[in-house]
């Protein structure tokens, strides 16, 4: 028999045929522990709460495998138990997180926000806006992300460059951003938070960016420095969409609020109907492989 833990009720019902022999148990890992958590295999993290605490996991002698169903996994990193294998959602948020980071871009673009305020004012007032054709946008980050918005920004037949921790054919490394920044108008971040780009987007990175260019962070908050980018905002040189923010969540006296050229959503990049059950897809496929021997997708290596 292979326990498996899900972490809300409705979660069982999401899971498709599983294998014989699985025992589907509902826990979060917090609060009290269900009858039979000391059997837990294989372990589903929740979305939208904390993870356990480590404690919580040394407690389960017959853990293998934490599996997230967000794309993220630095809050993980430190509680899930050596020898323990650690999945993540990659796939799950891919489409939307870079549905929202293109309508972000798109929003400041065309201007969208001053159209809300003229059409409260009903103050008819018809202007030429910037689009994507033609704009250089560069996109760090070349996983699912950062690959779907870099094919959207094409489709819009934007000139399109990307850049990775990793250098590969179409990739750059990140030692480039210097010479490549300056070039382009829409600087996209979709690369995960690690130690080599926990605050990547720094005053210098910034400044190397060109007049009225827009930065968009689909990321992680911690990858730009705040201060940095709130000094480019008020004094009106960049514009900025931000669905991460640090910190987060944004409190509500914090000047970000109200920084001029700022387009702000709540890290909604993955909230769309429907993700749960594209999340127990990928839940319901780890599981089979699990129980089969086959080998796990998604495995956090290096942090991500």
């Amino acid at each position: 028999m292979t326990t498996v833990s899900v972490p809300t009720a409705d979660a069982p019902d999401l899971l498709g045929d599983l294998p014989d022999g699985v025992r589907v148990v509902v826990w979060d890992g917090h609060g009290e522990p269900p009858d039979g958590a000391q059997d837990i295999e294989l372990f589903v993290g929740r979305y939208d709460t904390p993870p356990p605490s480590r404690d919580v996991f040394e407690a389960l002698p017959r853990l293998r495998v934490v599996q997230l169903v967000s794309a993220g996994v630095e809050p993980w990193l430190p509680v899930v138990p050596d020898g323990v294998v650690l999945c993540n959602g990659r796939g799950i948020h891919g489409a939307s997180t870079a549905e929202l980071a293109v309508a972000g871009m798109l929003a400041l673009l065309r201007r969208l926000p001053e159209a809300v305020d003229a059409q409260r004012r009903h103050d008819w007032h018809r202007a030429f806006t910037d689009g994507l054709a033609g704009r250089h946008v560069l996109v760090i980050g070349a996983g699912d992300i950062g690959a779907r918005i870099a094919a959207a920004a094409r489709v819009f037949d934007a000139e399109t460059t990307m850049v990775a921790r990793t250098e590969r054919d179409g990739v750059h490394p990140l030692a480039a951003l210097p010479d490549l920044l300056p070039r382009h108008e829409v600087v996209a971040v979709a690369v995960p938070q690690t130690p080599d780009t926990a605050g990547l987007v720094d005053a210098t990175f910034l400044a190397a960016m060109p007049d009225g260019a827009i930065l968009v962070n689909i990321a992680r908050g911690g990858i730009v420095d705040t201060d940095a980018l709130l000094a480019e905002l008020q004094a009106g040189r960049l514009r900025a969409f931000l669905d991460v923010t640090d910190p987060e969540p944004l409190p509500a006296g914090h000047p970000l609020w109200d920084a001029p050229g700022l387009l702000l959503t709540p890290h909604v990049g993955g909230g769309t109907t429907g993700w749960d059950r594209r999340a127990y897809r990928l839940v319901t496929d780890q599981i089979r492989r699990y129980v089969t021997g086959d080998e796990l997708v998604n495995r956090v290596t290096d942090g991500y």
